[in-house]
């Protein structure tokens, strides 16, 4: 199979390759742009970038129904234990983990904050470098600024980027733009943007400059739709 991307709003994404199924940032509940229900998601892993709720999101309720291992940094994985998980994986910044043989996963720098909810330690943002079983390989960039080390990133070729474009928070559409020169991805796709007032983008106009100033071919589904990367 085939291995295929589907964005469900903000920053959740679930990756799909040889029937196995990588959920990322899974924040559904209350997030106005959801493809789906927390309820109808299934997942085998879960990648938690940092303890903001707008990427915690329904993780604990996901893992806890699906018995999906959860992929964060230590803190945050401590954090998700004293909830009562036991399917866990505490890696920190440039550390991977095979938790299932489709999909291995690397934690990449991230230049952003974390928090828990309610205001404690979230450990150090990060980042997803993911390489599925049949060779493709995808960055999610998560929340973060422009850094000149996406470079490296890029290096052995990169399938799909995907990237923050809403500004306040996050890079915005400029940064982003320079990102994609710097990672040199095939396809790049834009996350983190409309679903609150602050981050509003218009992400065809976007869309246009990334085919105009870059080599990469933008993919921009709507929430709920799947594009294949490979």
């Amino acid at each position: 199979m085939a291995t295929r991307v589907q964005w469900l709003g903000h920053s959740c994404l679930l990756i799909e390759t040889d029937g196995k199924r990588v959920l990322i940032d899974p924040f559904l509940t209350g997030n106005p742009m959801a493809g789906a229900r927390p309820e109808e998601i299934e997942a085998d892993v879960i990648l938690v970038s940092h303890g903001h709720e707008d990427h915690l999101g329904d993780t604990l309720a996901i893992a806890q129904r699906t018995g999906a291992s959860v992929v964060a940094n230590y803190e945050l994985s401590q954090w998700f234990q004293e909830q009562g998980l036991t399917k866990l994986h505490g890696i920190n910044l440039g550390g991977g983990v095979q938790v299932v043989p489709e999909f291995h996963v690397q934690m990449t720098l991230a230049f952003h904050s974390s928090s828990l909810p309610g205001g404690g330690y979230g450990g150090n943002p990060g980042g997803f470098l993911i390489t599925c079983a049949d060779g493709s390989r995808i960055y999610d960039a998560a929340d973060t600024a422009l850094f000149s080390d996406m470079k490296l990133i890029g290096e052995g070729g990169l399938d799909l980027a995907i990237l923050p474009i809403g500004d306040y928070f996050t890079m915005g559409p400029n940064d982003a733009i320079l990102a994609i020169k710097l990672i040199g991805p095939r396809h790049v796709m834009p996350i983190h943007y409309d679903t609150f007032p602050p981050i509003k983008q218009d992400v065809q106009v976007w869309a246009e400059r990334v085919k105009e100033e870059t080599a990469a071919l933008p993919l921009v589904p709507k929430p709920g739709e799947w594009s294949v990367v490979r």
